[in-house]
């Protein structure tokens, strides 16, 4: 499934939008001032299948402090800056492949003028973010406590349409808009109207979604809602946890959507009195081992594995799988591609399927 057929923009090695592949992105937590502790997290990022990174740019400091960031790492460095067009020339200058930055929000017109020459030069995209919760239309929403959805997303997307004007009146193009809110409805409605109303590509995302639990299931349905309609260039998963677990988290969402294969599916069943075999510690030290080796993971790409814990639903899922294994007491039926071919230890299971993947071309 591919995304809208929106414009095209640049951003570093991938094309953006257009019927492009969705791709995943993410923000470190890092000081920005602090180049090896930034690097080290994008190098993580990147290991997780994280394609395009954002950093915070506050001063100065953290502005000049890109380009040694930037040498440090493999993919596209998108700097996050607010207010001060300086910080944008500066992280121009530096080699970012894209700055997030408000046009109307850095003063004069000439400072606009700077940045979009600036980036037209080094060809460098400009992300305009709206939140709901920092909008040049807040005055509208002052006095009125029960907007709807719709109401919301008519004031975002109008003024997310003015900042873009503002580039476009300069003849600069290469533009990507995010609507966020860390409401559901109000996110969706958001995106979904600026869709119908401009082809811009979309980042997308519910900012501030909330812890590891509550922050997946909203953003998985939010996401999912605008992705199954064709709305959405890249995401990423806002989650109050280590940025590593945003990665998966947004690839989860792309996977369930038959969007992207990155990493295996892995089911399971969430046991019940039936079950004489630990699932769960099976499961989580499988994914660890799988996510944690790059080879092993572009072996397992693509494919299912089913590891269940009794025999009413286990032999049905599991000869479902590429790989498989039904629960007995402390052993299980280990099944390939649909056959079953001898029951092992439940001490053996993972070692089993990880040699099976091993044998496997990469996908």
């Amino acid at each position: 499934m591919n995304t809208k057929k929106t414009r095209q923009v640049r951003v570093g090695q991938y094309i953006l939008g257009g019927g492009n592949p969705v791709r995943v992105q993410s923000m470190c937590n890092t000081d920005t001032r602090d180049t090896n502790a930034t690097i080290a997290q994008i190098l993580r990022l990147e290991a997780a299948g994280c394609e395009i990174n954002r950093v915070a740019v506050p001063d100065m400091e953290a502005a000049q402090n890109l380009g040694k960031i930037k040498k440090g790492i493999n993919s596209p460095l998108v700097a996050d800056i607010h207010f001060d067009y300086k910080l944008a020339l500066e992280a121009i200058k530096q080699g970012v492949d894209k700055v997030r930055i408000n046009p109307g929000n850095i003063g004069a017109a000439d400072n606009v003028r700077q940045v979009v020459q600036a980036a037209k030069d080094k060809g460098v995209a400009i992300r305009i973010g709206v939140n709901a919760g920092s909008l040049k239309y807040l005055k509208e929403i002052e006095g009125k406590p029960n907007l709807t959805s719709f109401e919301w997303a008519e004031i975002m997307t109008r003024e997310a349409l003015d900042q873009a004007d503002i580039l476009e009146k300069l003849n600069f193009k290469d533009i990507l808009v995010s609507l966020k809110a860390d409401d559901l409805p109000r996110t969706i409605a958001a995106n979904e109207l600026f869709a119908k109303t401009s082809d811009i590509p979309l980042h997308i995302g519910l900012t501030e979604a909330g812890s590891f639990l509550s922050g997946t299931v909203k953003s998985s349905i939010a996401l999912g809602t605008l992705l199954k309609n064709d709305i959405g260039a890249t995401i990423r998963v806002s989650l109050t946890e280590d940025p590593v677990l945003q990665v998966r988290t947004a690839y989860e969402i792309l996977k369930a959507l038959d969007m992207r294969k990155f990493g295996p599916d892995i089911i399971s069943c969430p046991t019940c009195g039936r079950c004489r075999v630990n699932i769960a510690q099976t499961v989580k030290e499988l994914e660890n081992r799988i996510y944690s080796d790059k080879e092993l993971l572009a072996k397992a790409t693509g494919l299912k594995i089913a590891v269940m814990g009794c025999i009413v639903n286990g032999p049905g899922e599991a000869r479902d799988a590429n790989f498989g294994i039904a629960g007995g007491v402390n052993e299980g039926l280990w099944f390939i591609d649909g056959k079953a071919v001898s029951k092992i230890p439940q001490a053996d299971w993972i070692e089993t399927i990880l040699n099976k993947i091993r044998e496997r071309n990469a996908f």
